[in-house]
């Protein structure tokens, strides 16, 4: 089962720090896991949070193909997955980001399909024609040609950022990055965001109080 629609409406009332700190509460994974590395970089920080189950593929863009995947096909799985949805590529050439998968005319078309943004270790473009579409970009940069892009494949495990991402994953993304909520506690982040939020208050208004006491401030933490 996926969270009900309310829930993820609370998701987007929280920072991706303040849910990976939430998840921690729940010991299922260690710390340094689940979250992917700062190359991946949100490029409309001021469209706020991304919440969205992943709808995997990948492609290259360095050459021709002799037999690329069906973009049809490709959209027709889309539509299959889980909404809202988050179109997560892997640019498989090396060095990635040699051509732009997604512009103004792919992100029209796959916001239309469900999809909120796209995330991938390559590059993409169009970005004021983008960004008026409200659509979230999440990316290792920006590229000016989509040169000889296709798909390689689509439905199947990538690898981005240094997190292995699947069709159907929950993902949360904003300024600072982009975490995989499990999906089995994601009704029960937001309760836990707010005991570990009312934590981080009790410590900062401790820290900024007159009656401030290192012997206060580790009980406070250690609490």
């Amino acid at each position: 089962m996926h969270p009900p629609h309310a829930n993820l409406e609370a998701l987007r009332t929280l920072s991706t720090p303040t849910v990976c700190n939430a998840i921690e509460q729940f010991k299922l994974r260690p710390r340094n896991h689940g979250y992917m590395t700062s190359d991946i970089r949100c490029l409309f920080p001021d469209l706020g949070v991304m919440v969205g189950y992943a709808v995997t593929a990948r492609f290259a863009a360095g050459s021709h193909a002799a037999h690329p995947a069906s973009r049809y096909e490709s959209w027709k799985h889309l539509r299959e997955q889980l909404e809202p949805r988050v179109l997560v590529l892997q640019d498989m050439d090396q060095p990635a980001g040699i051509g732009a998968f997604v512009g103004e005319v792919m992100a029209s078309l796959y916001q239309r399909l469900g999809c909120v943004g796209v995330i991938t270790n390559g590059v993409l473009r169009d970005l004021d024609e983008v960004h008026a579409l409200g659509f979230h970009y999440f990316a290792s940069g920006v590229g000016v040609s989509h040169a000889y892009v296709h798909l390689i494949d689509f439905g199947t495990p990538v690898s981005v950022g240094g997190l292995a991402i699947r069709t159907g994953e929950l993902l949360h993304a904003d300024k600072h990055g982009v975490l995989v909520v499990p999906r089995e506690i994601a009704s029960e982040i937001p309760r836990a965001a707010e005991q570990v939020v009312a934590r981080e208050q009790r410590m900062i208004a401790h820290i900024k109080s007159s009656n401030f006491s290192l012997d206060e401030l580790k009980r406070l933490y250690e609490s």
